[in-house]
Parts: C-alpha cells; structure tokens; sequence
C-alpha cells in the first residue's frame, strides 16, 4: 500500500487544531498501528489511549472520517485509498489533549442506576431456578466492553449535551440487563422515564450501527425498556388498575 496521510486533532482544550503526517502503510494494518507508526516516526508526544490492540478493552476509541469507531478494529483496507484519513477524539466528552477524551462522567452514571437485587434462593442450598432462554435474553447485553461510541454517536449527548438528564444508550443497556434479569426484583422503571430521561431517545439506530460488539442495543435493549414505560405510566388500564393496587415503587399520579 502507498503512503497515506493522516489529519489527526492536536492540542488541548485551550487550543488546537488538526495537523497532517504522512506515513508508510503495509498490509494487515488498522489505524493505530498507523498512529503508533506516527508517534514513532514524527510525533512522539501524540496522545491517545490504547490497551490490548484486540477490540475487548474499549480504550482507543475515536471518530475515523466523522464516524466513532475503535482504531485498533479499524483496517486501513476499508478506508478509501489514496484519501487523507482524519482521525479526531470524540465528541460527547471534555477534550483532555490530541485523540484523548474525559470519559469519567459515565462512570459516575453507573453509580447512579440501582444495584442488582435477586429473590430469595428457590432451594435449600442457596440456588435459584431460571430458564435458559430469560438467561439468554439478557446474555447479549453483557457483551459490552465499554467503548462509549454508542453514547459518542448519539446525538442527545452529542449535539445536545443533555448529559445531566440523559445516561445515553450503554446505560439503558445497563438498564436492560437488569430489568430483564429473570432474579431481579428492583423497581426502576420510574427512573428509567424521569431520572435516565428515555424520553430524549428517538430511536435512529445509530448507536446500534457503530457497536463493535454488535450489540442490538436499539431493538433488544431501549424499545423494551420504552415499552415498560408506556406500560406503567401511559397505559389506561394499568393505570386504573394502580388507583387501587399501587404497583410496588410507582407513584400514583404517574
């Protein structure tokens, strides 16, 4: 393959500015092997975040030509050859320096969401009972390596920076895999709607689309959760039915 050259954001969140390398690319490579390449060759104080060069720890992520994506997954021989290919950090979290981004806020989100609860053991010895396929229900959502280009892609936190309101679709993931658990017993489909804010979410897809790990974070994981929402707050008869058997941690008045 020829040499390429890549735009990569450079500088602090004081100043900055995309700066162009050029560099020599072989077969088999992904674009932090280029970044790596780069670092060696021109700019060894190019910053950016890598871990296990395997597409499991979720670290390099970045936007590659507009579109989030992890760089160590990303083969140059998908890009367009013979293009500049523009490397930029993403977008939905405070800038830190080069392709680094503060991604702590979703950390904090985790600890807001309440913990898994399970239901008393169904045996003497301490086991419970599940069928395989409430087990299997929930076994994709547990796929999740944390990247964070689903909540860089949407645009409530993107374009919007509804960050205070919104926990973006790796939490309703989260969400997802404890609601659906077949042991759980906590209630938290009020804040589902109110706290976690899964109003804000139109359902465009886009963060299903850009998944590294194929989750169907849209169909399988928020359209249920939207779903259970109606259920226990819109629905007329559900909510006829609460005036006089309020449903364990719901409000009266919806």
């Amino acid at each position: 393959m020829p040499a390429t050259t890549f735009r990569i954001w450079r500088g602090d969140p004081t100043s900055a500015q995309f700066k162009e390398y050029t560099t020599d690319i072989s077969e088999g490579m992904v674009v932090l092997d280029a970044v790596h390449q780069i670092q060696a060759e021109n700019a060894p104080d190019l910053a950016c975040r890598w871990n296990c060069k395997a597409g499991k720890c979720g670290s390099c992520s970045a936007e590659i030509n507009g579109r989030p994506r992890l760089m160590c997954m990303t083969r140059m021989d998908e890009l367009p050859p013979g293009e500049t290919v523009t490397i930029e950090p993403m977008r939905a979290f405070p800038h830190v320096r080069d392709l680094v981004t503060d991604v702590s806020w979703n950390f904090g989100v985790k600890e807001r969401i309440k913990r898994f609860r399970p239901r008393k053991p169904d045996a003497p010895d301490g086991t419970w009972r599940m069928q395989q396929t409430d087990v299997d229900r929930v076994q994709e959502f547990r796929k999740c390596i944390e990247c964070f280009l689903c909540q860089d892609v949407c645009h409530v936190l993107r374009d919007h920076h509804k960050h205070e309101e919104f926990v973006g679709p790796r939490y309703l993931v989260h969400l997802a895999a404890l609601e659906m658990h077949p042991l759980d017993t906590e209630e938290r489909v009020r804040e589902i709607r109110r706290a976690h804010g899964i109003g804000y979410c139109n359902i465009t897809k886009c963060c299903t689309k850009v998944c590294p790990e194929h989750i169907t974070i849209t169909d399988n994981a928020i359209i249920p959760l939207k779903e259970r929402v109606v259920d226990e707050f819109y629905d007329p008869l559900t909510r006829l039915l609460r005036v006089f058997k309020p449903r364990r941690g719901a409000s009266k008045d919806g």
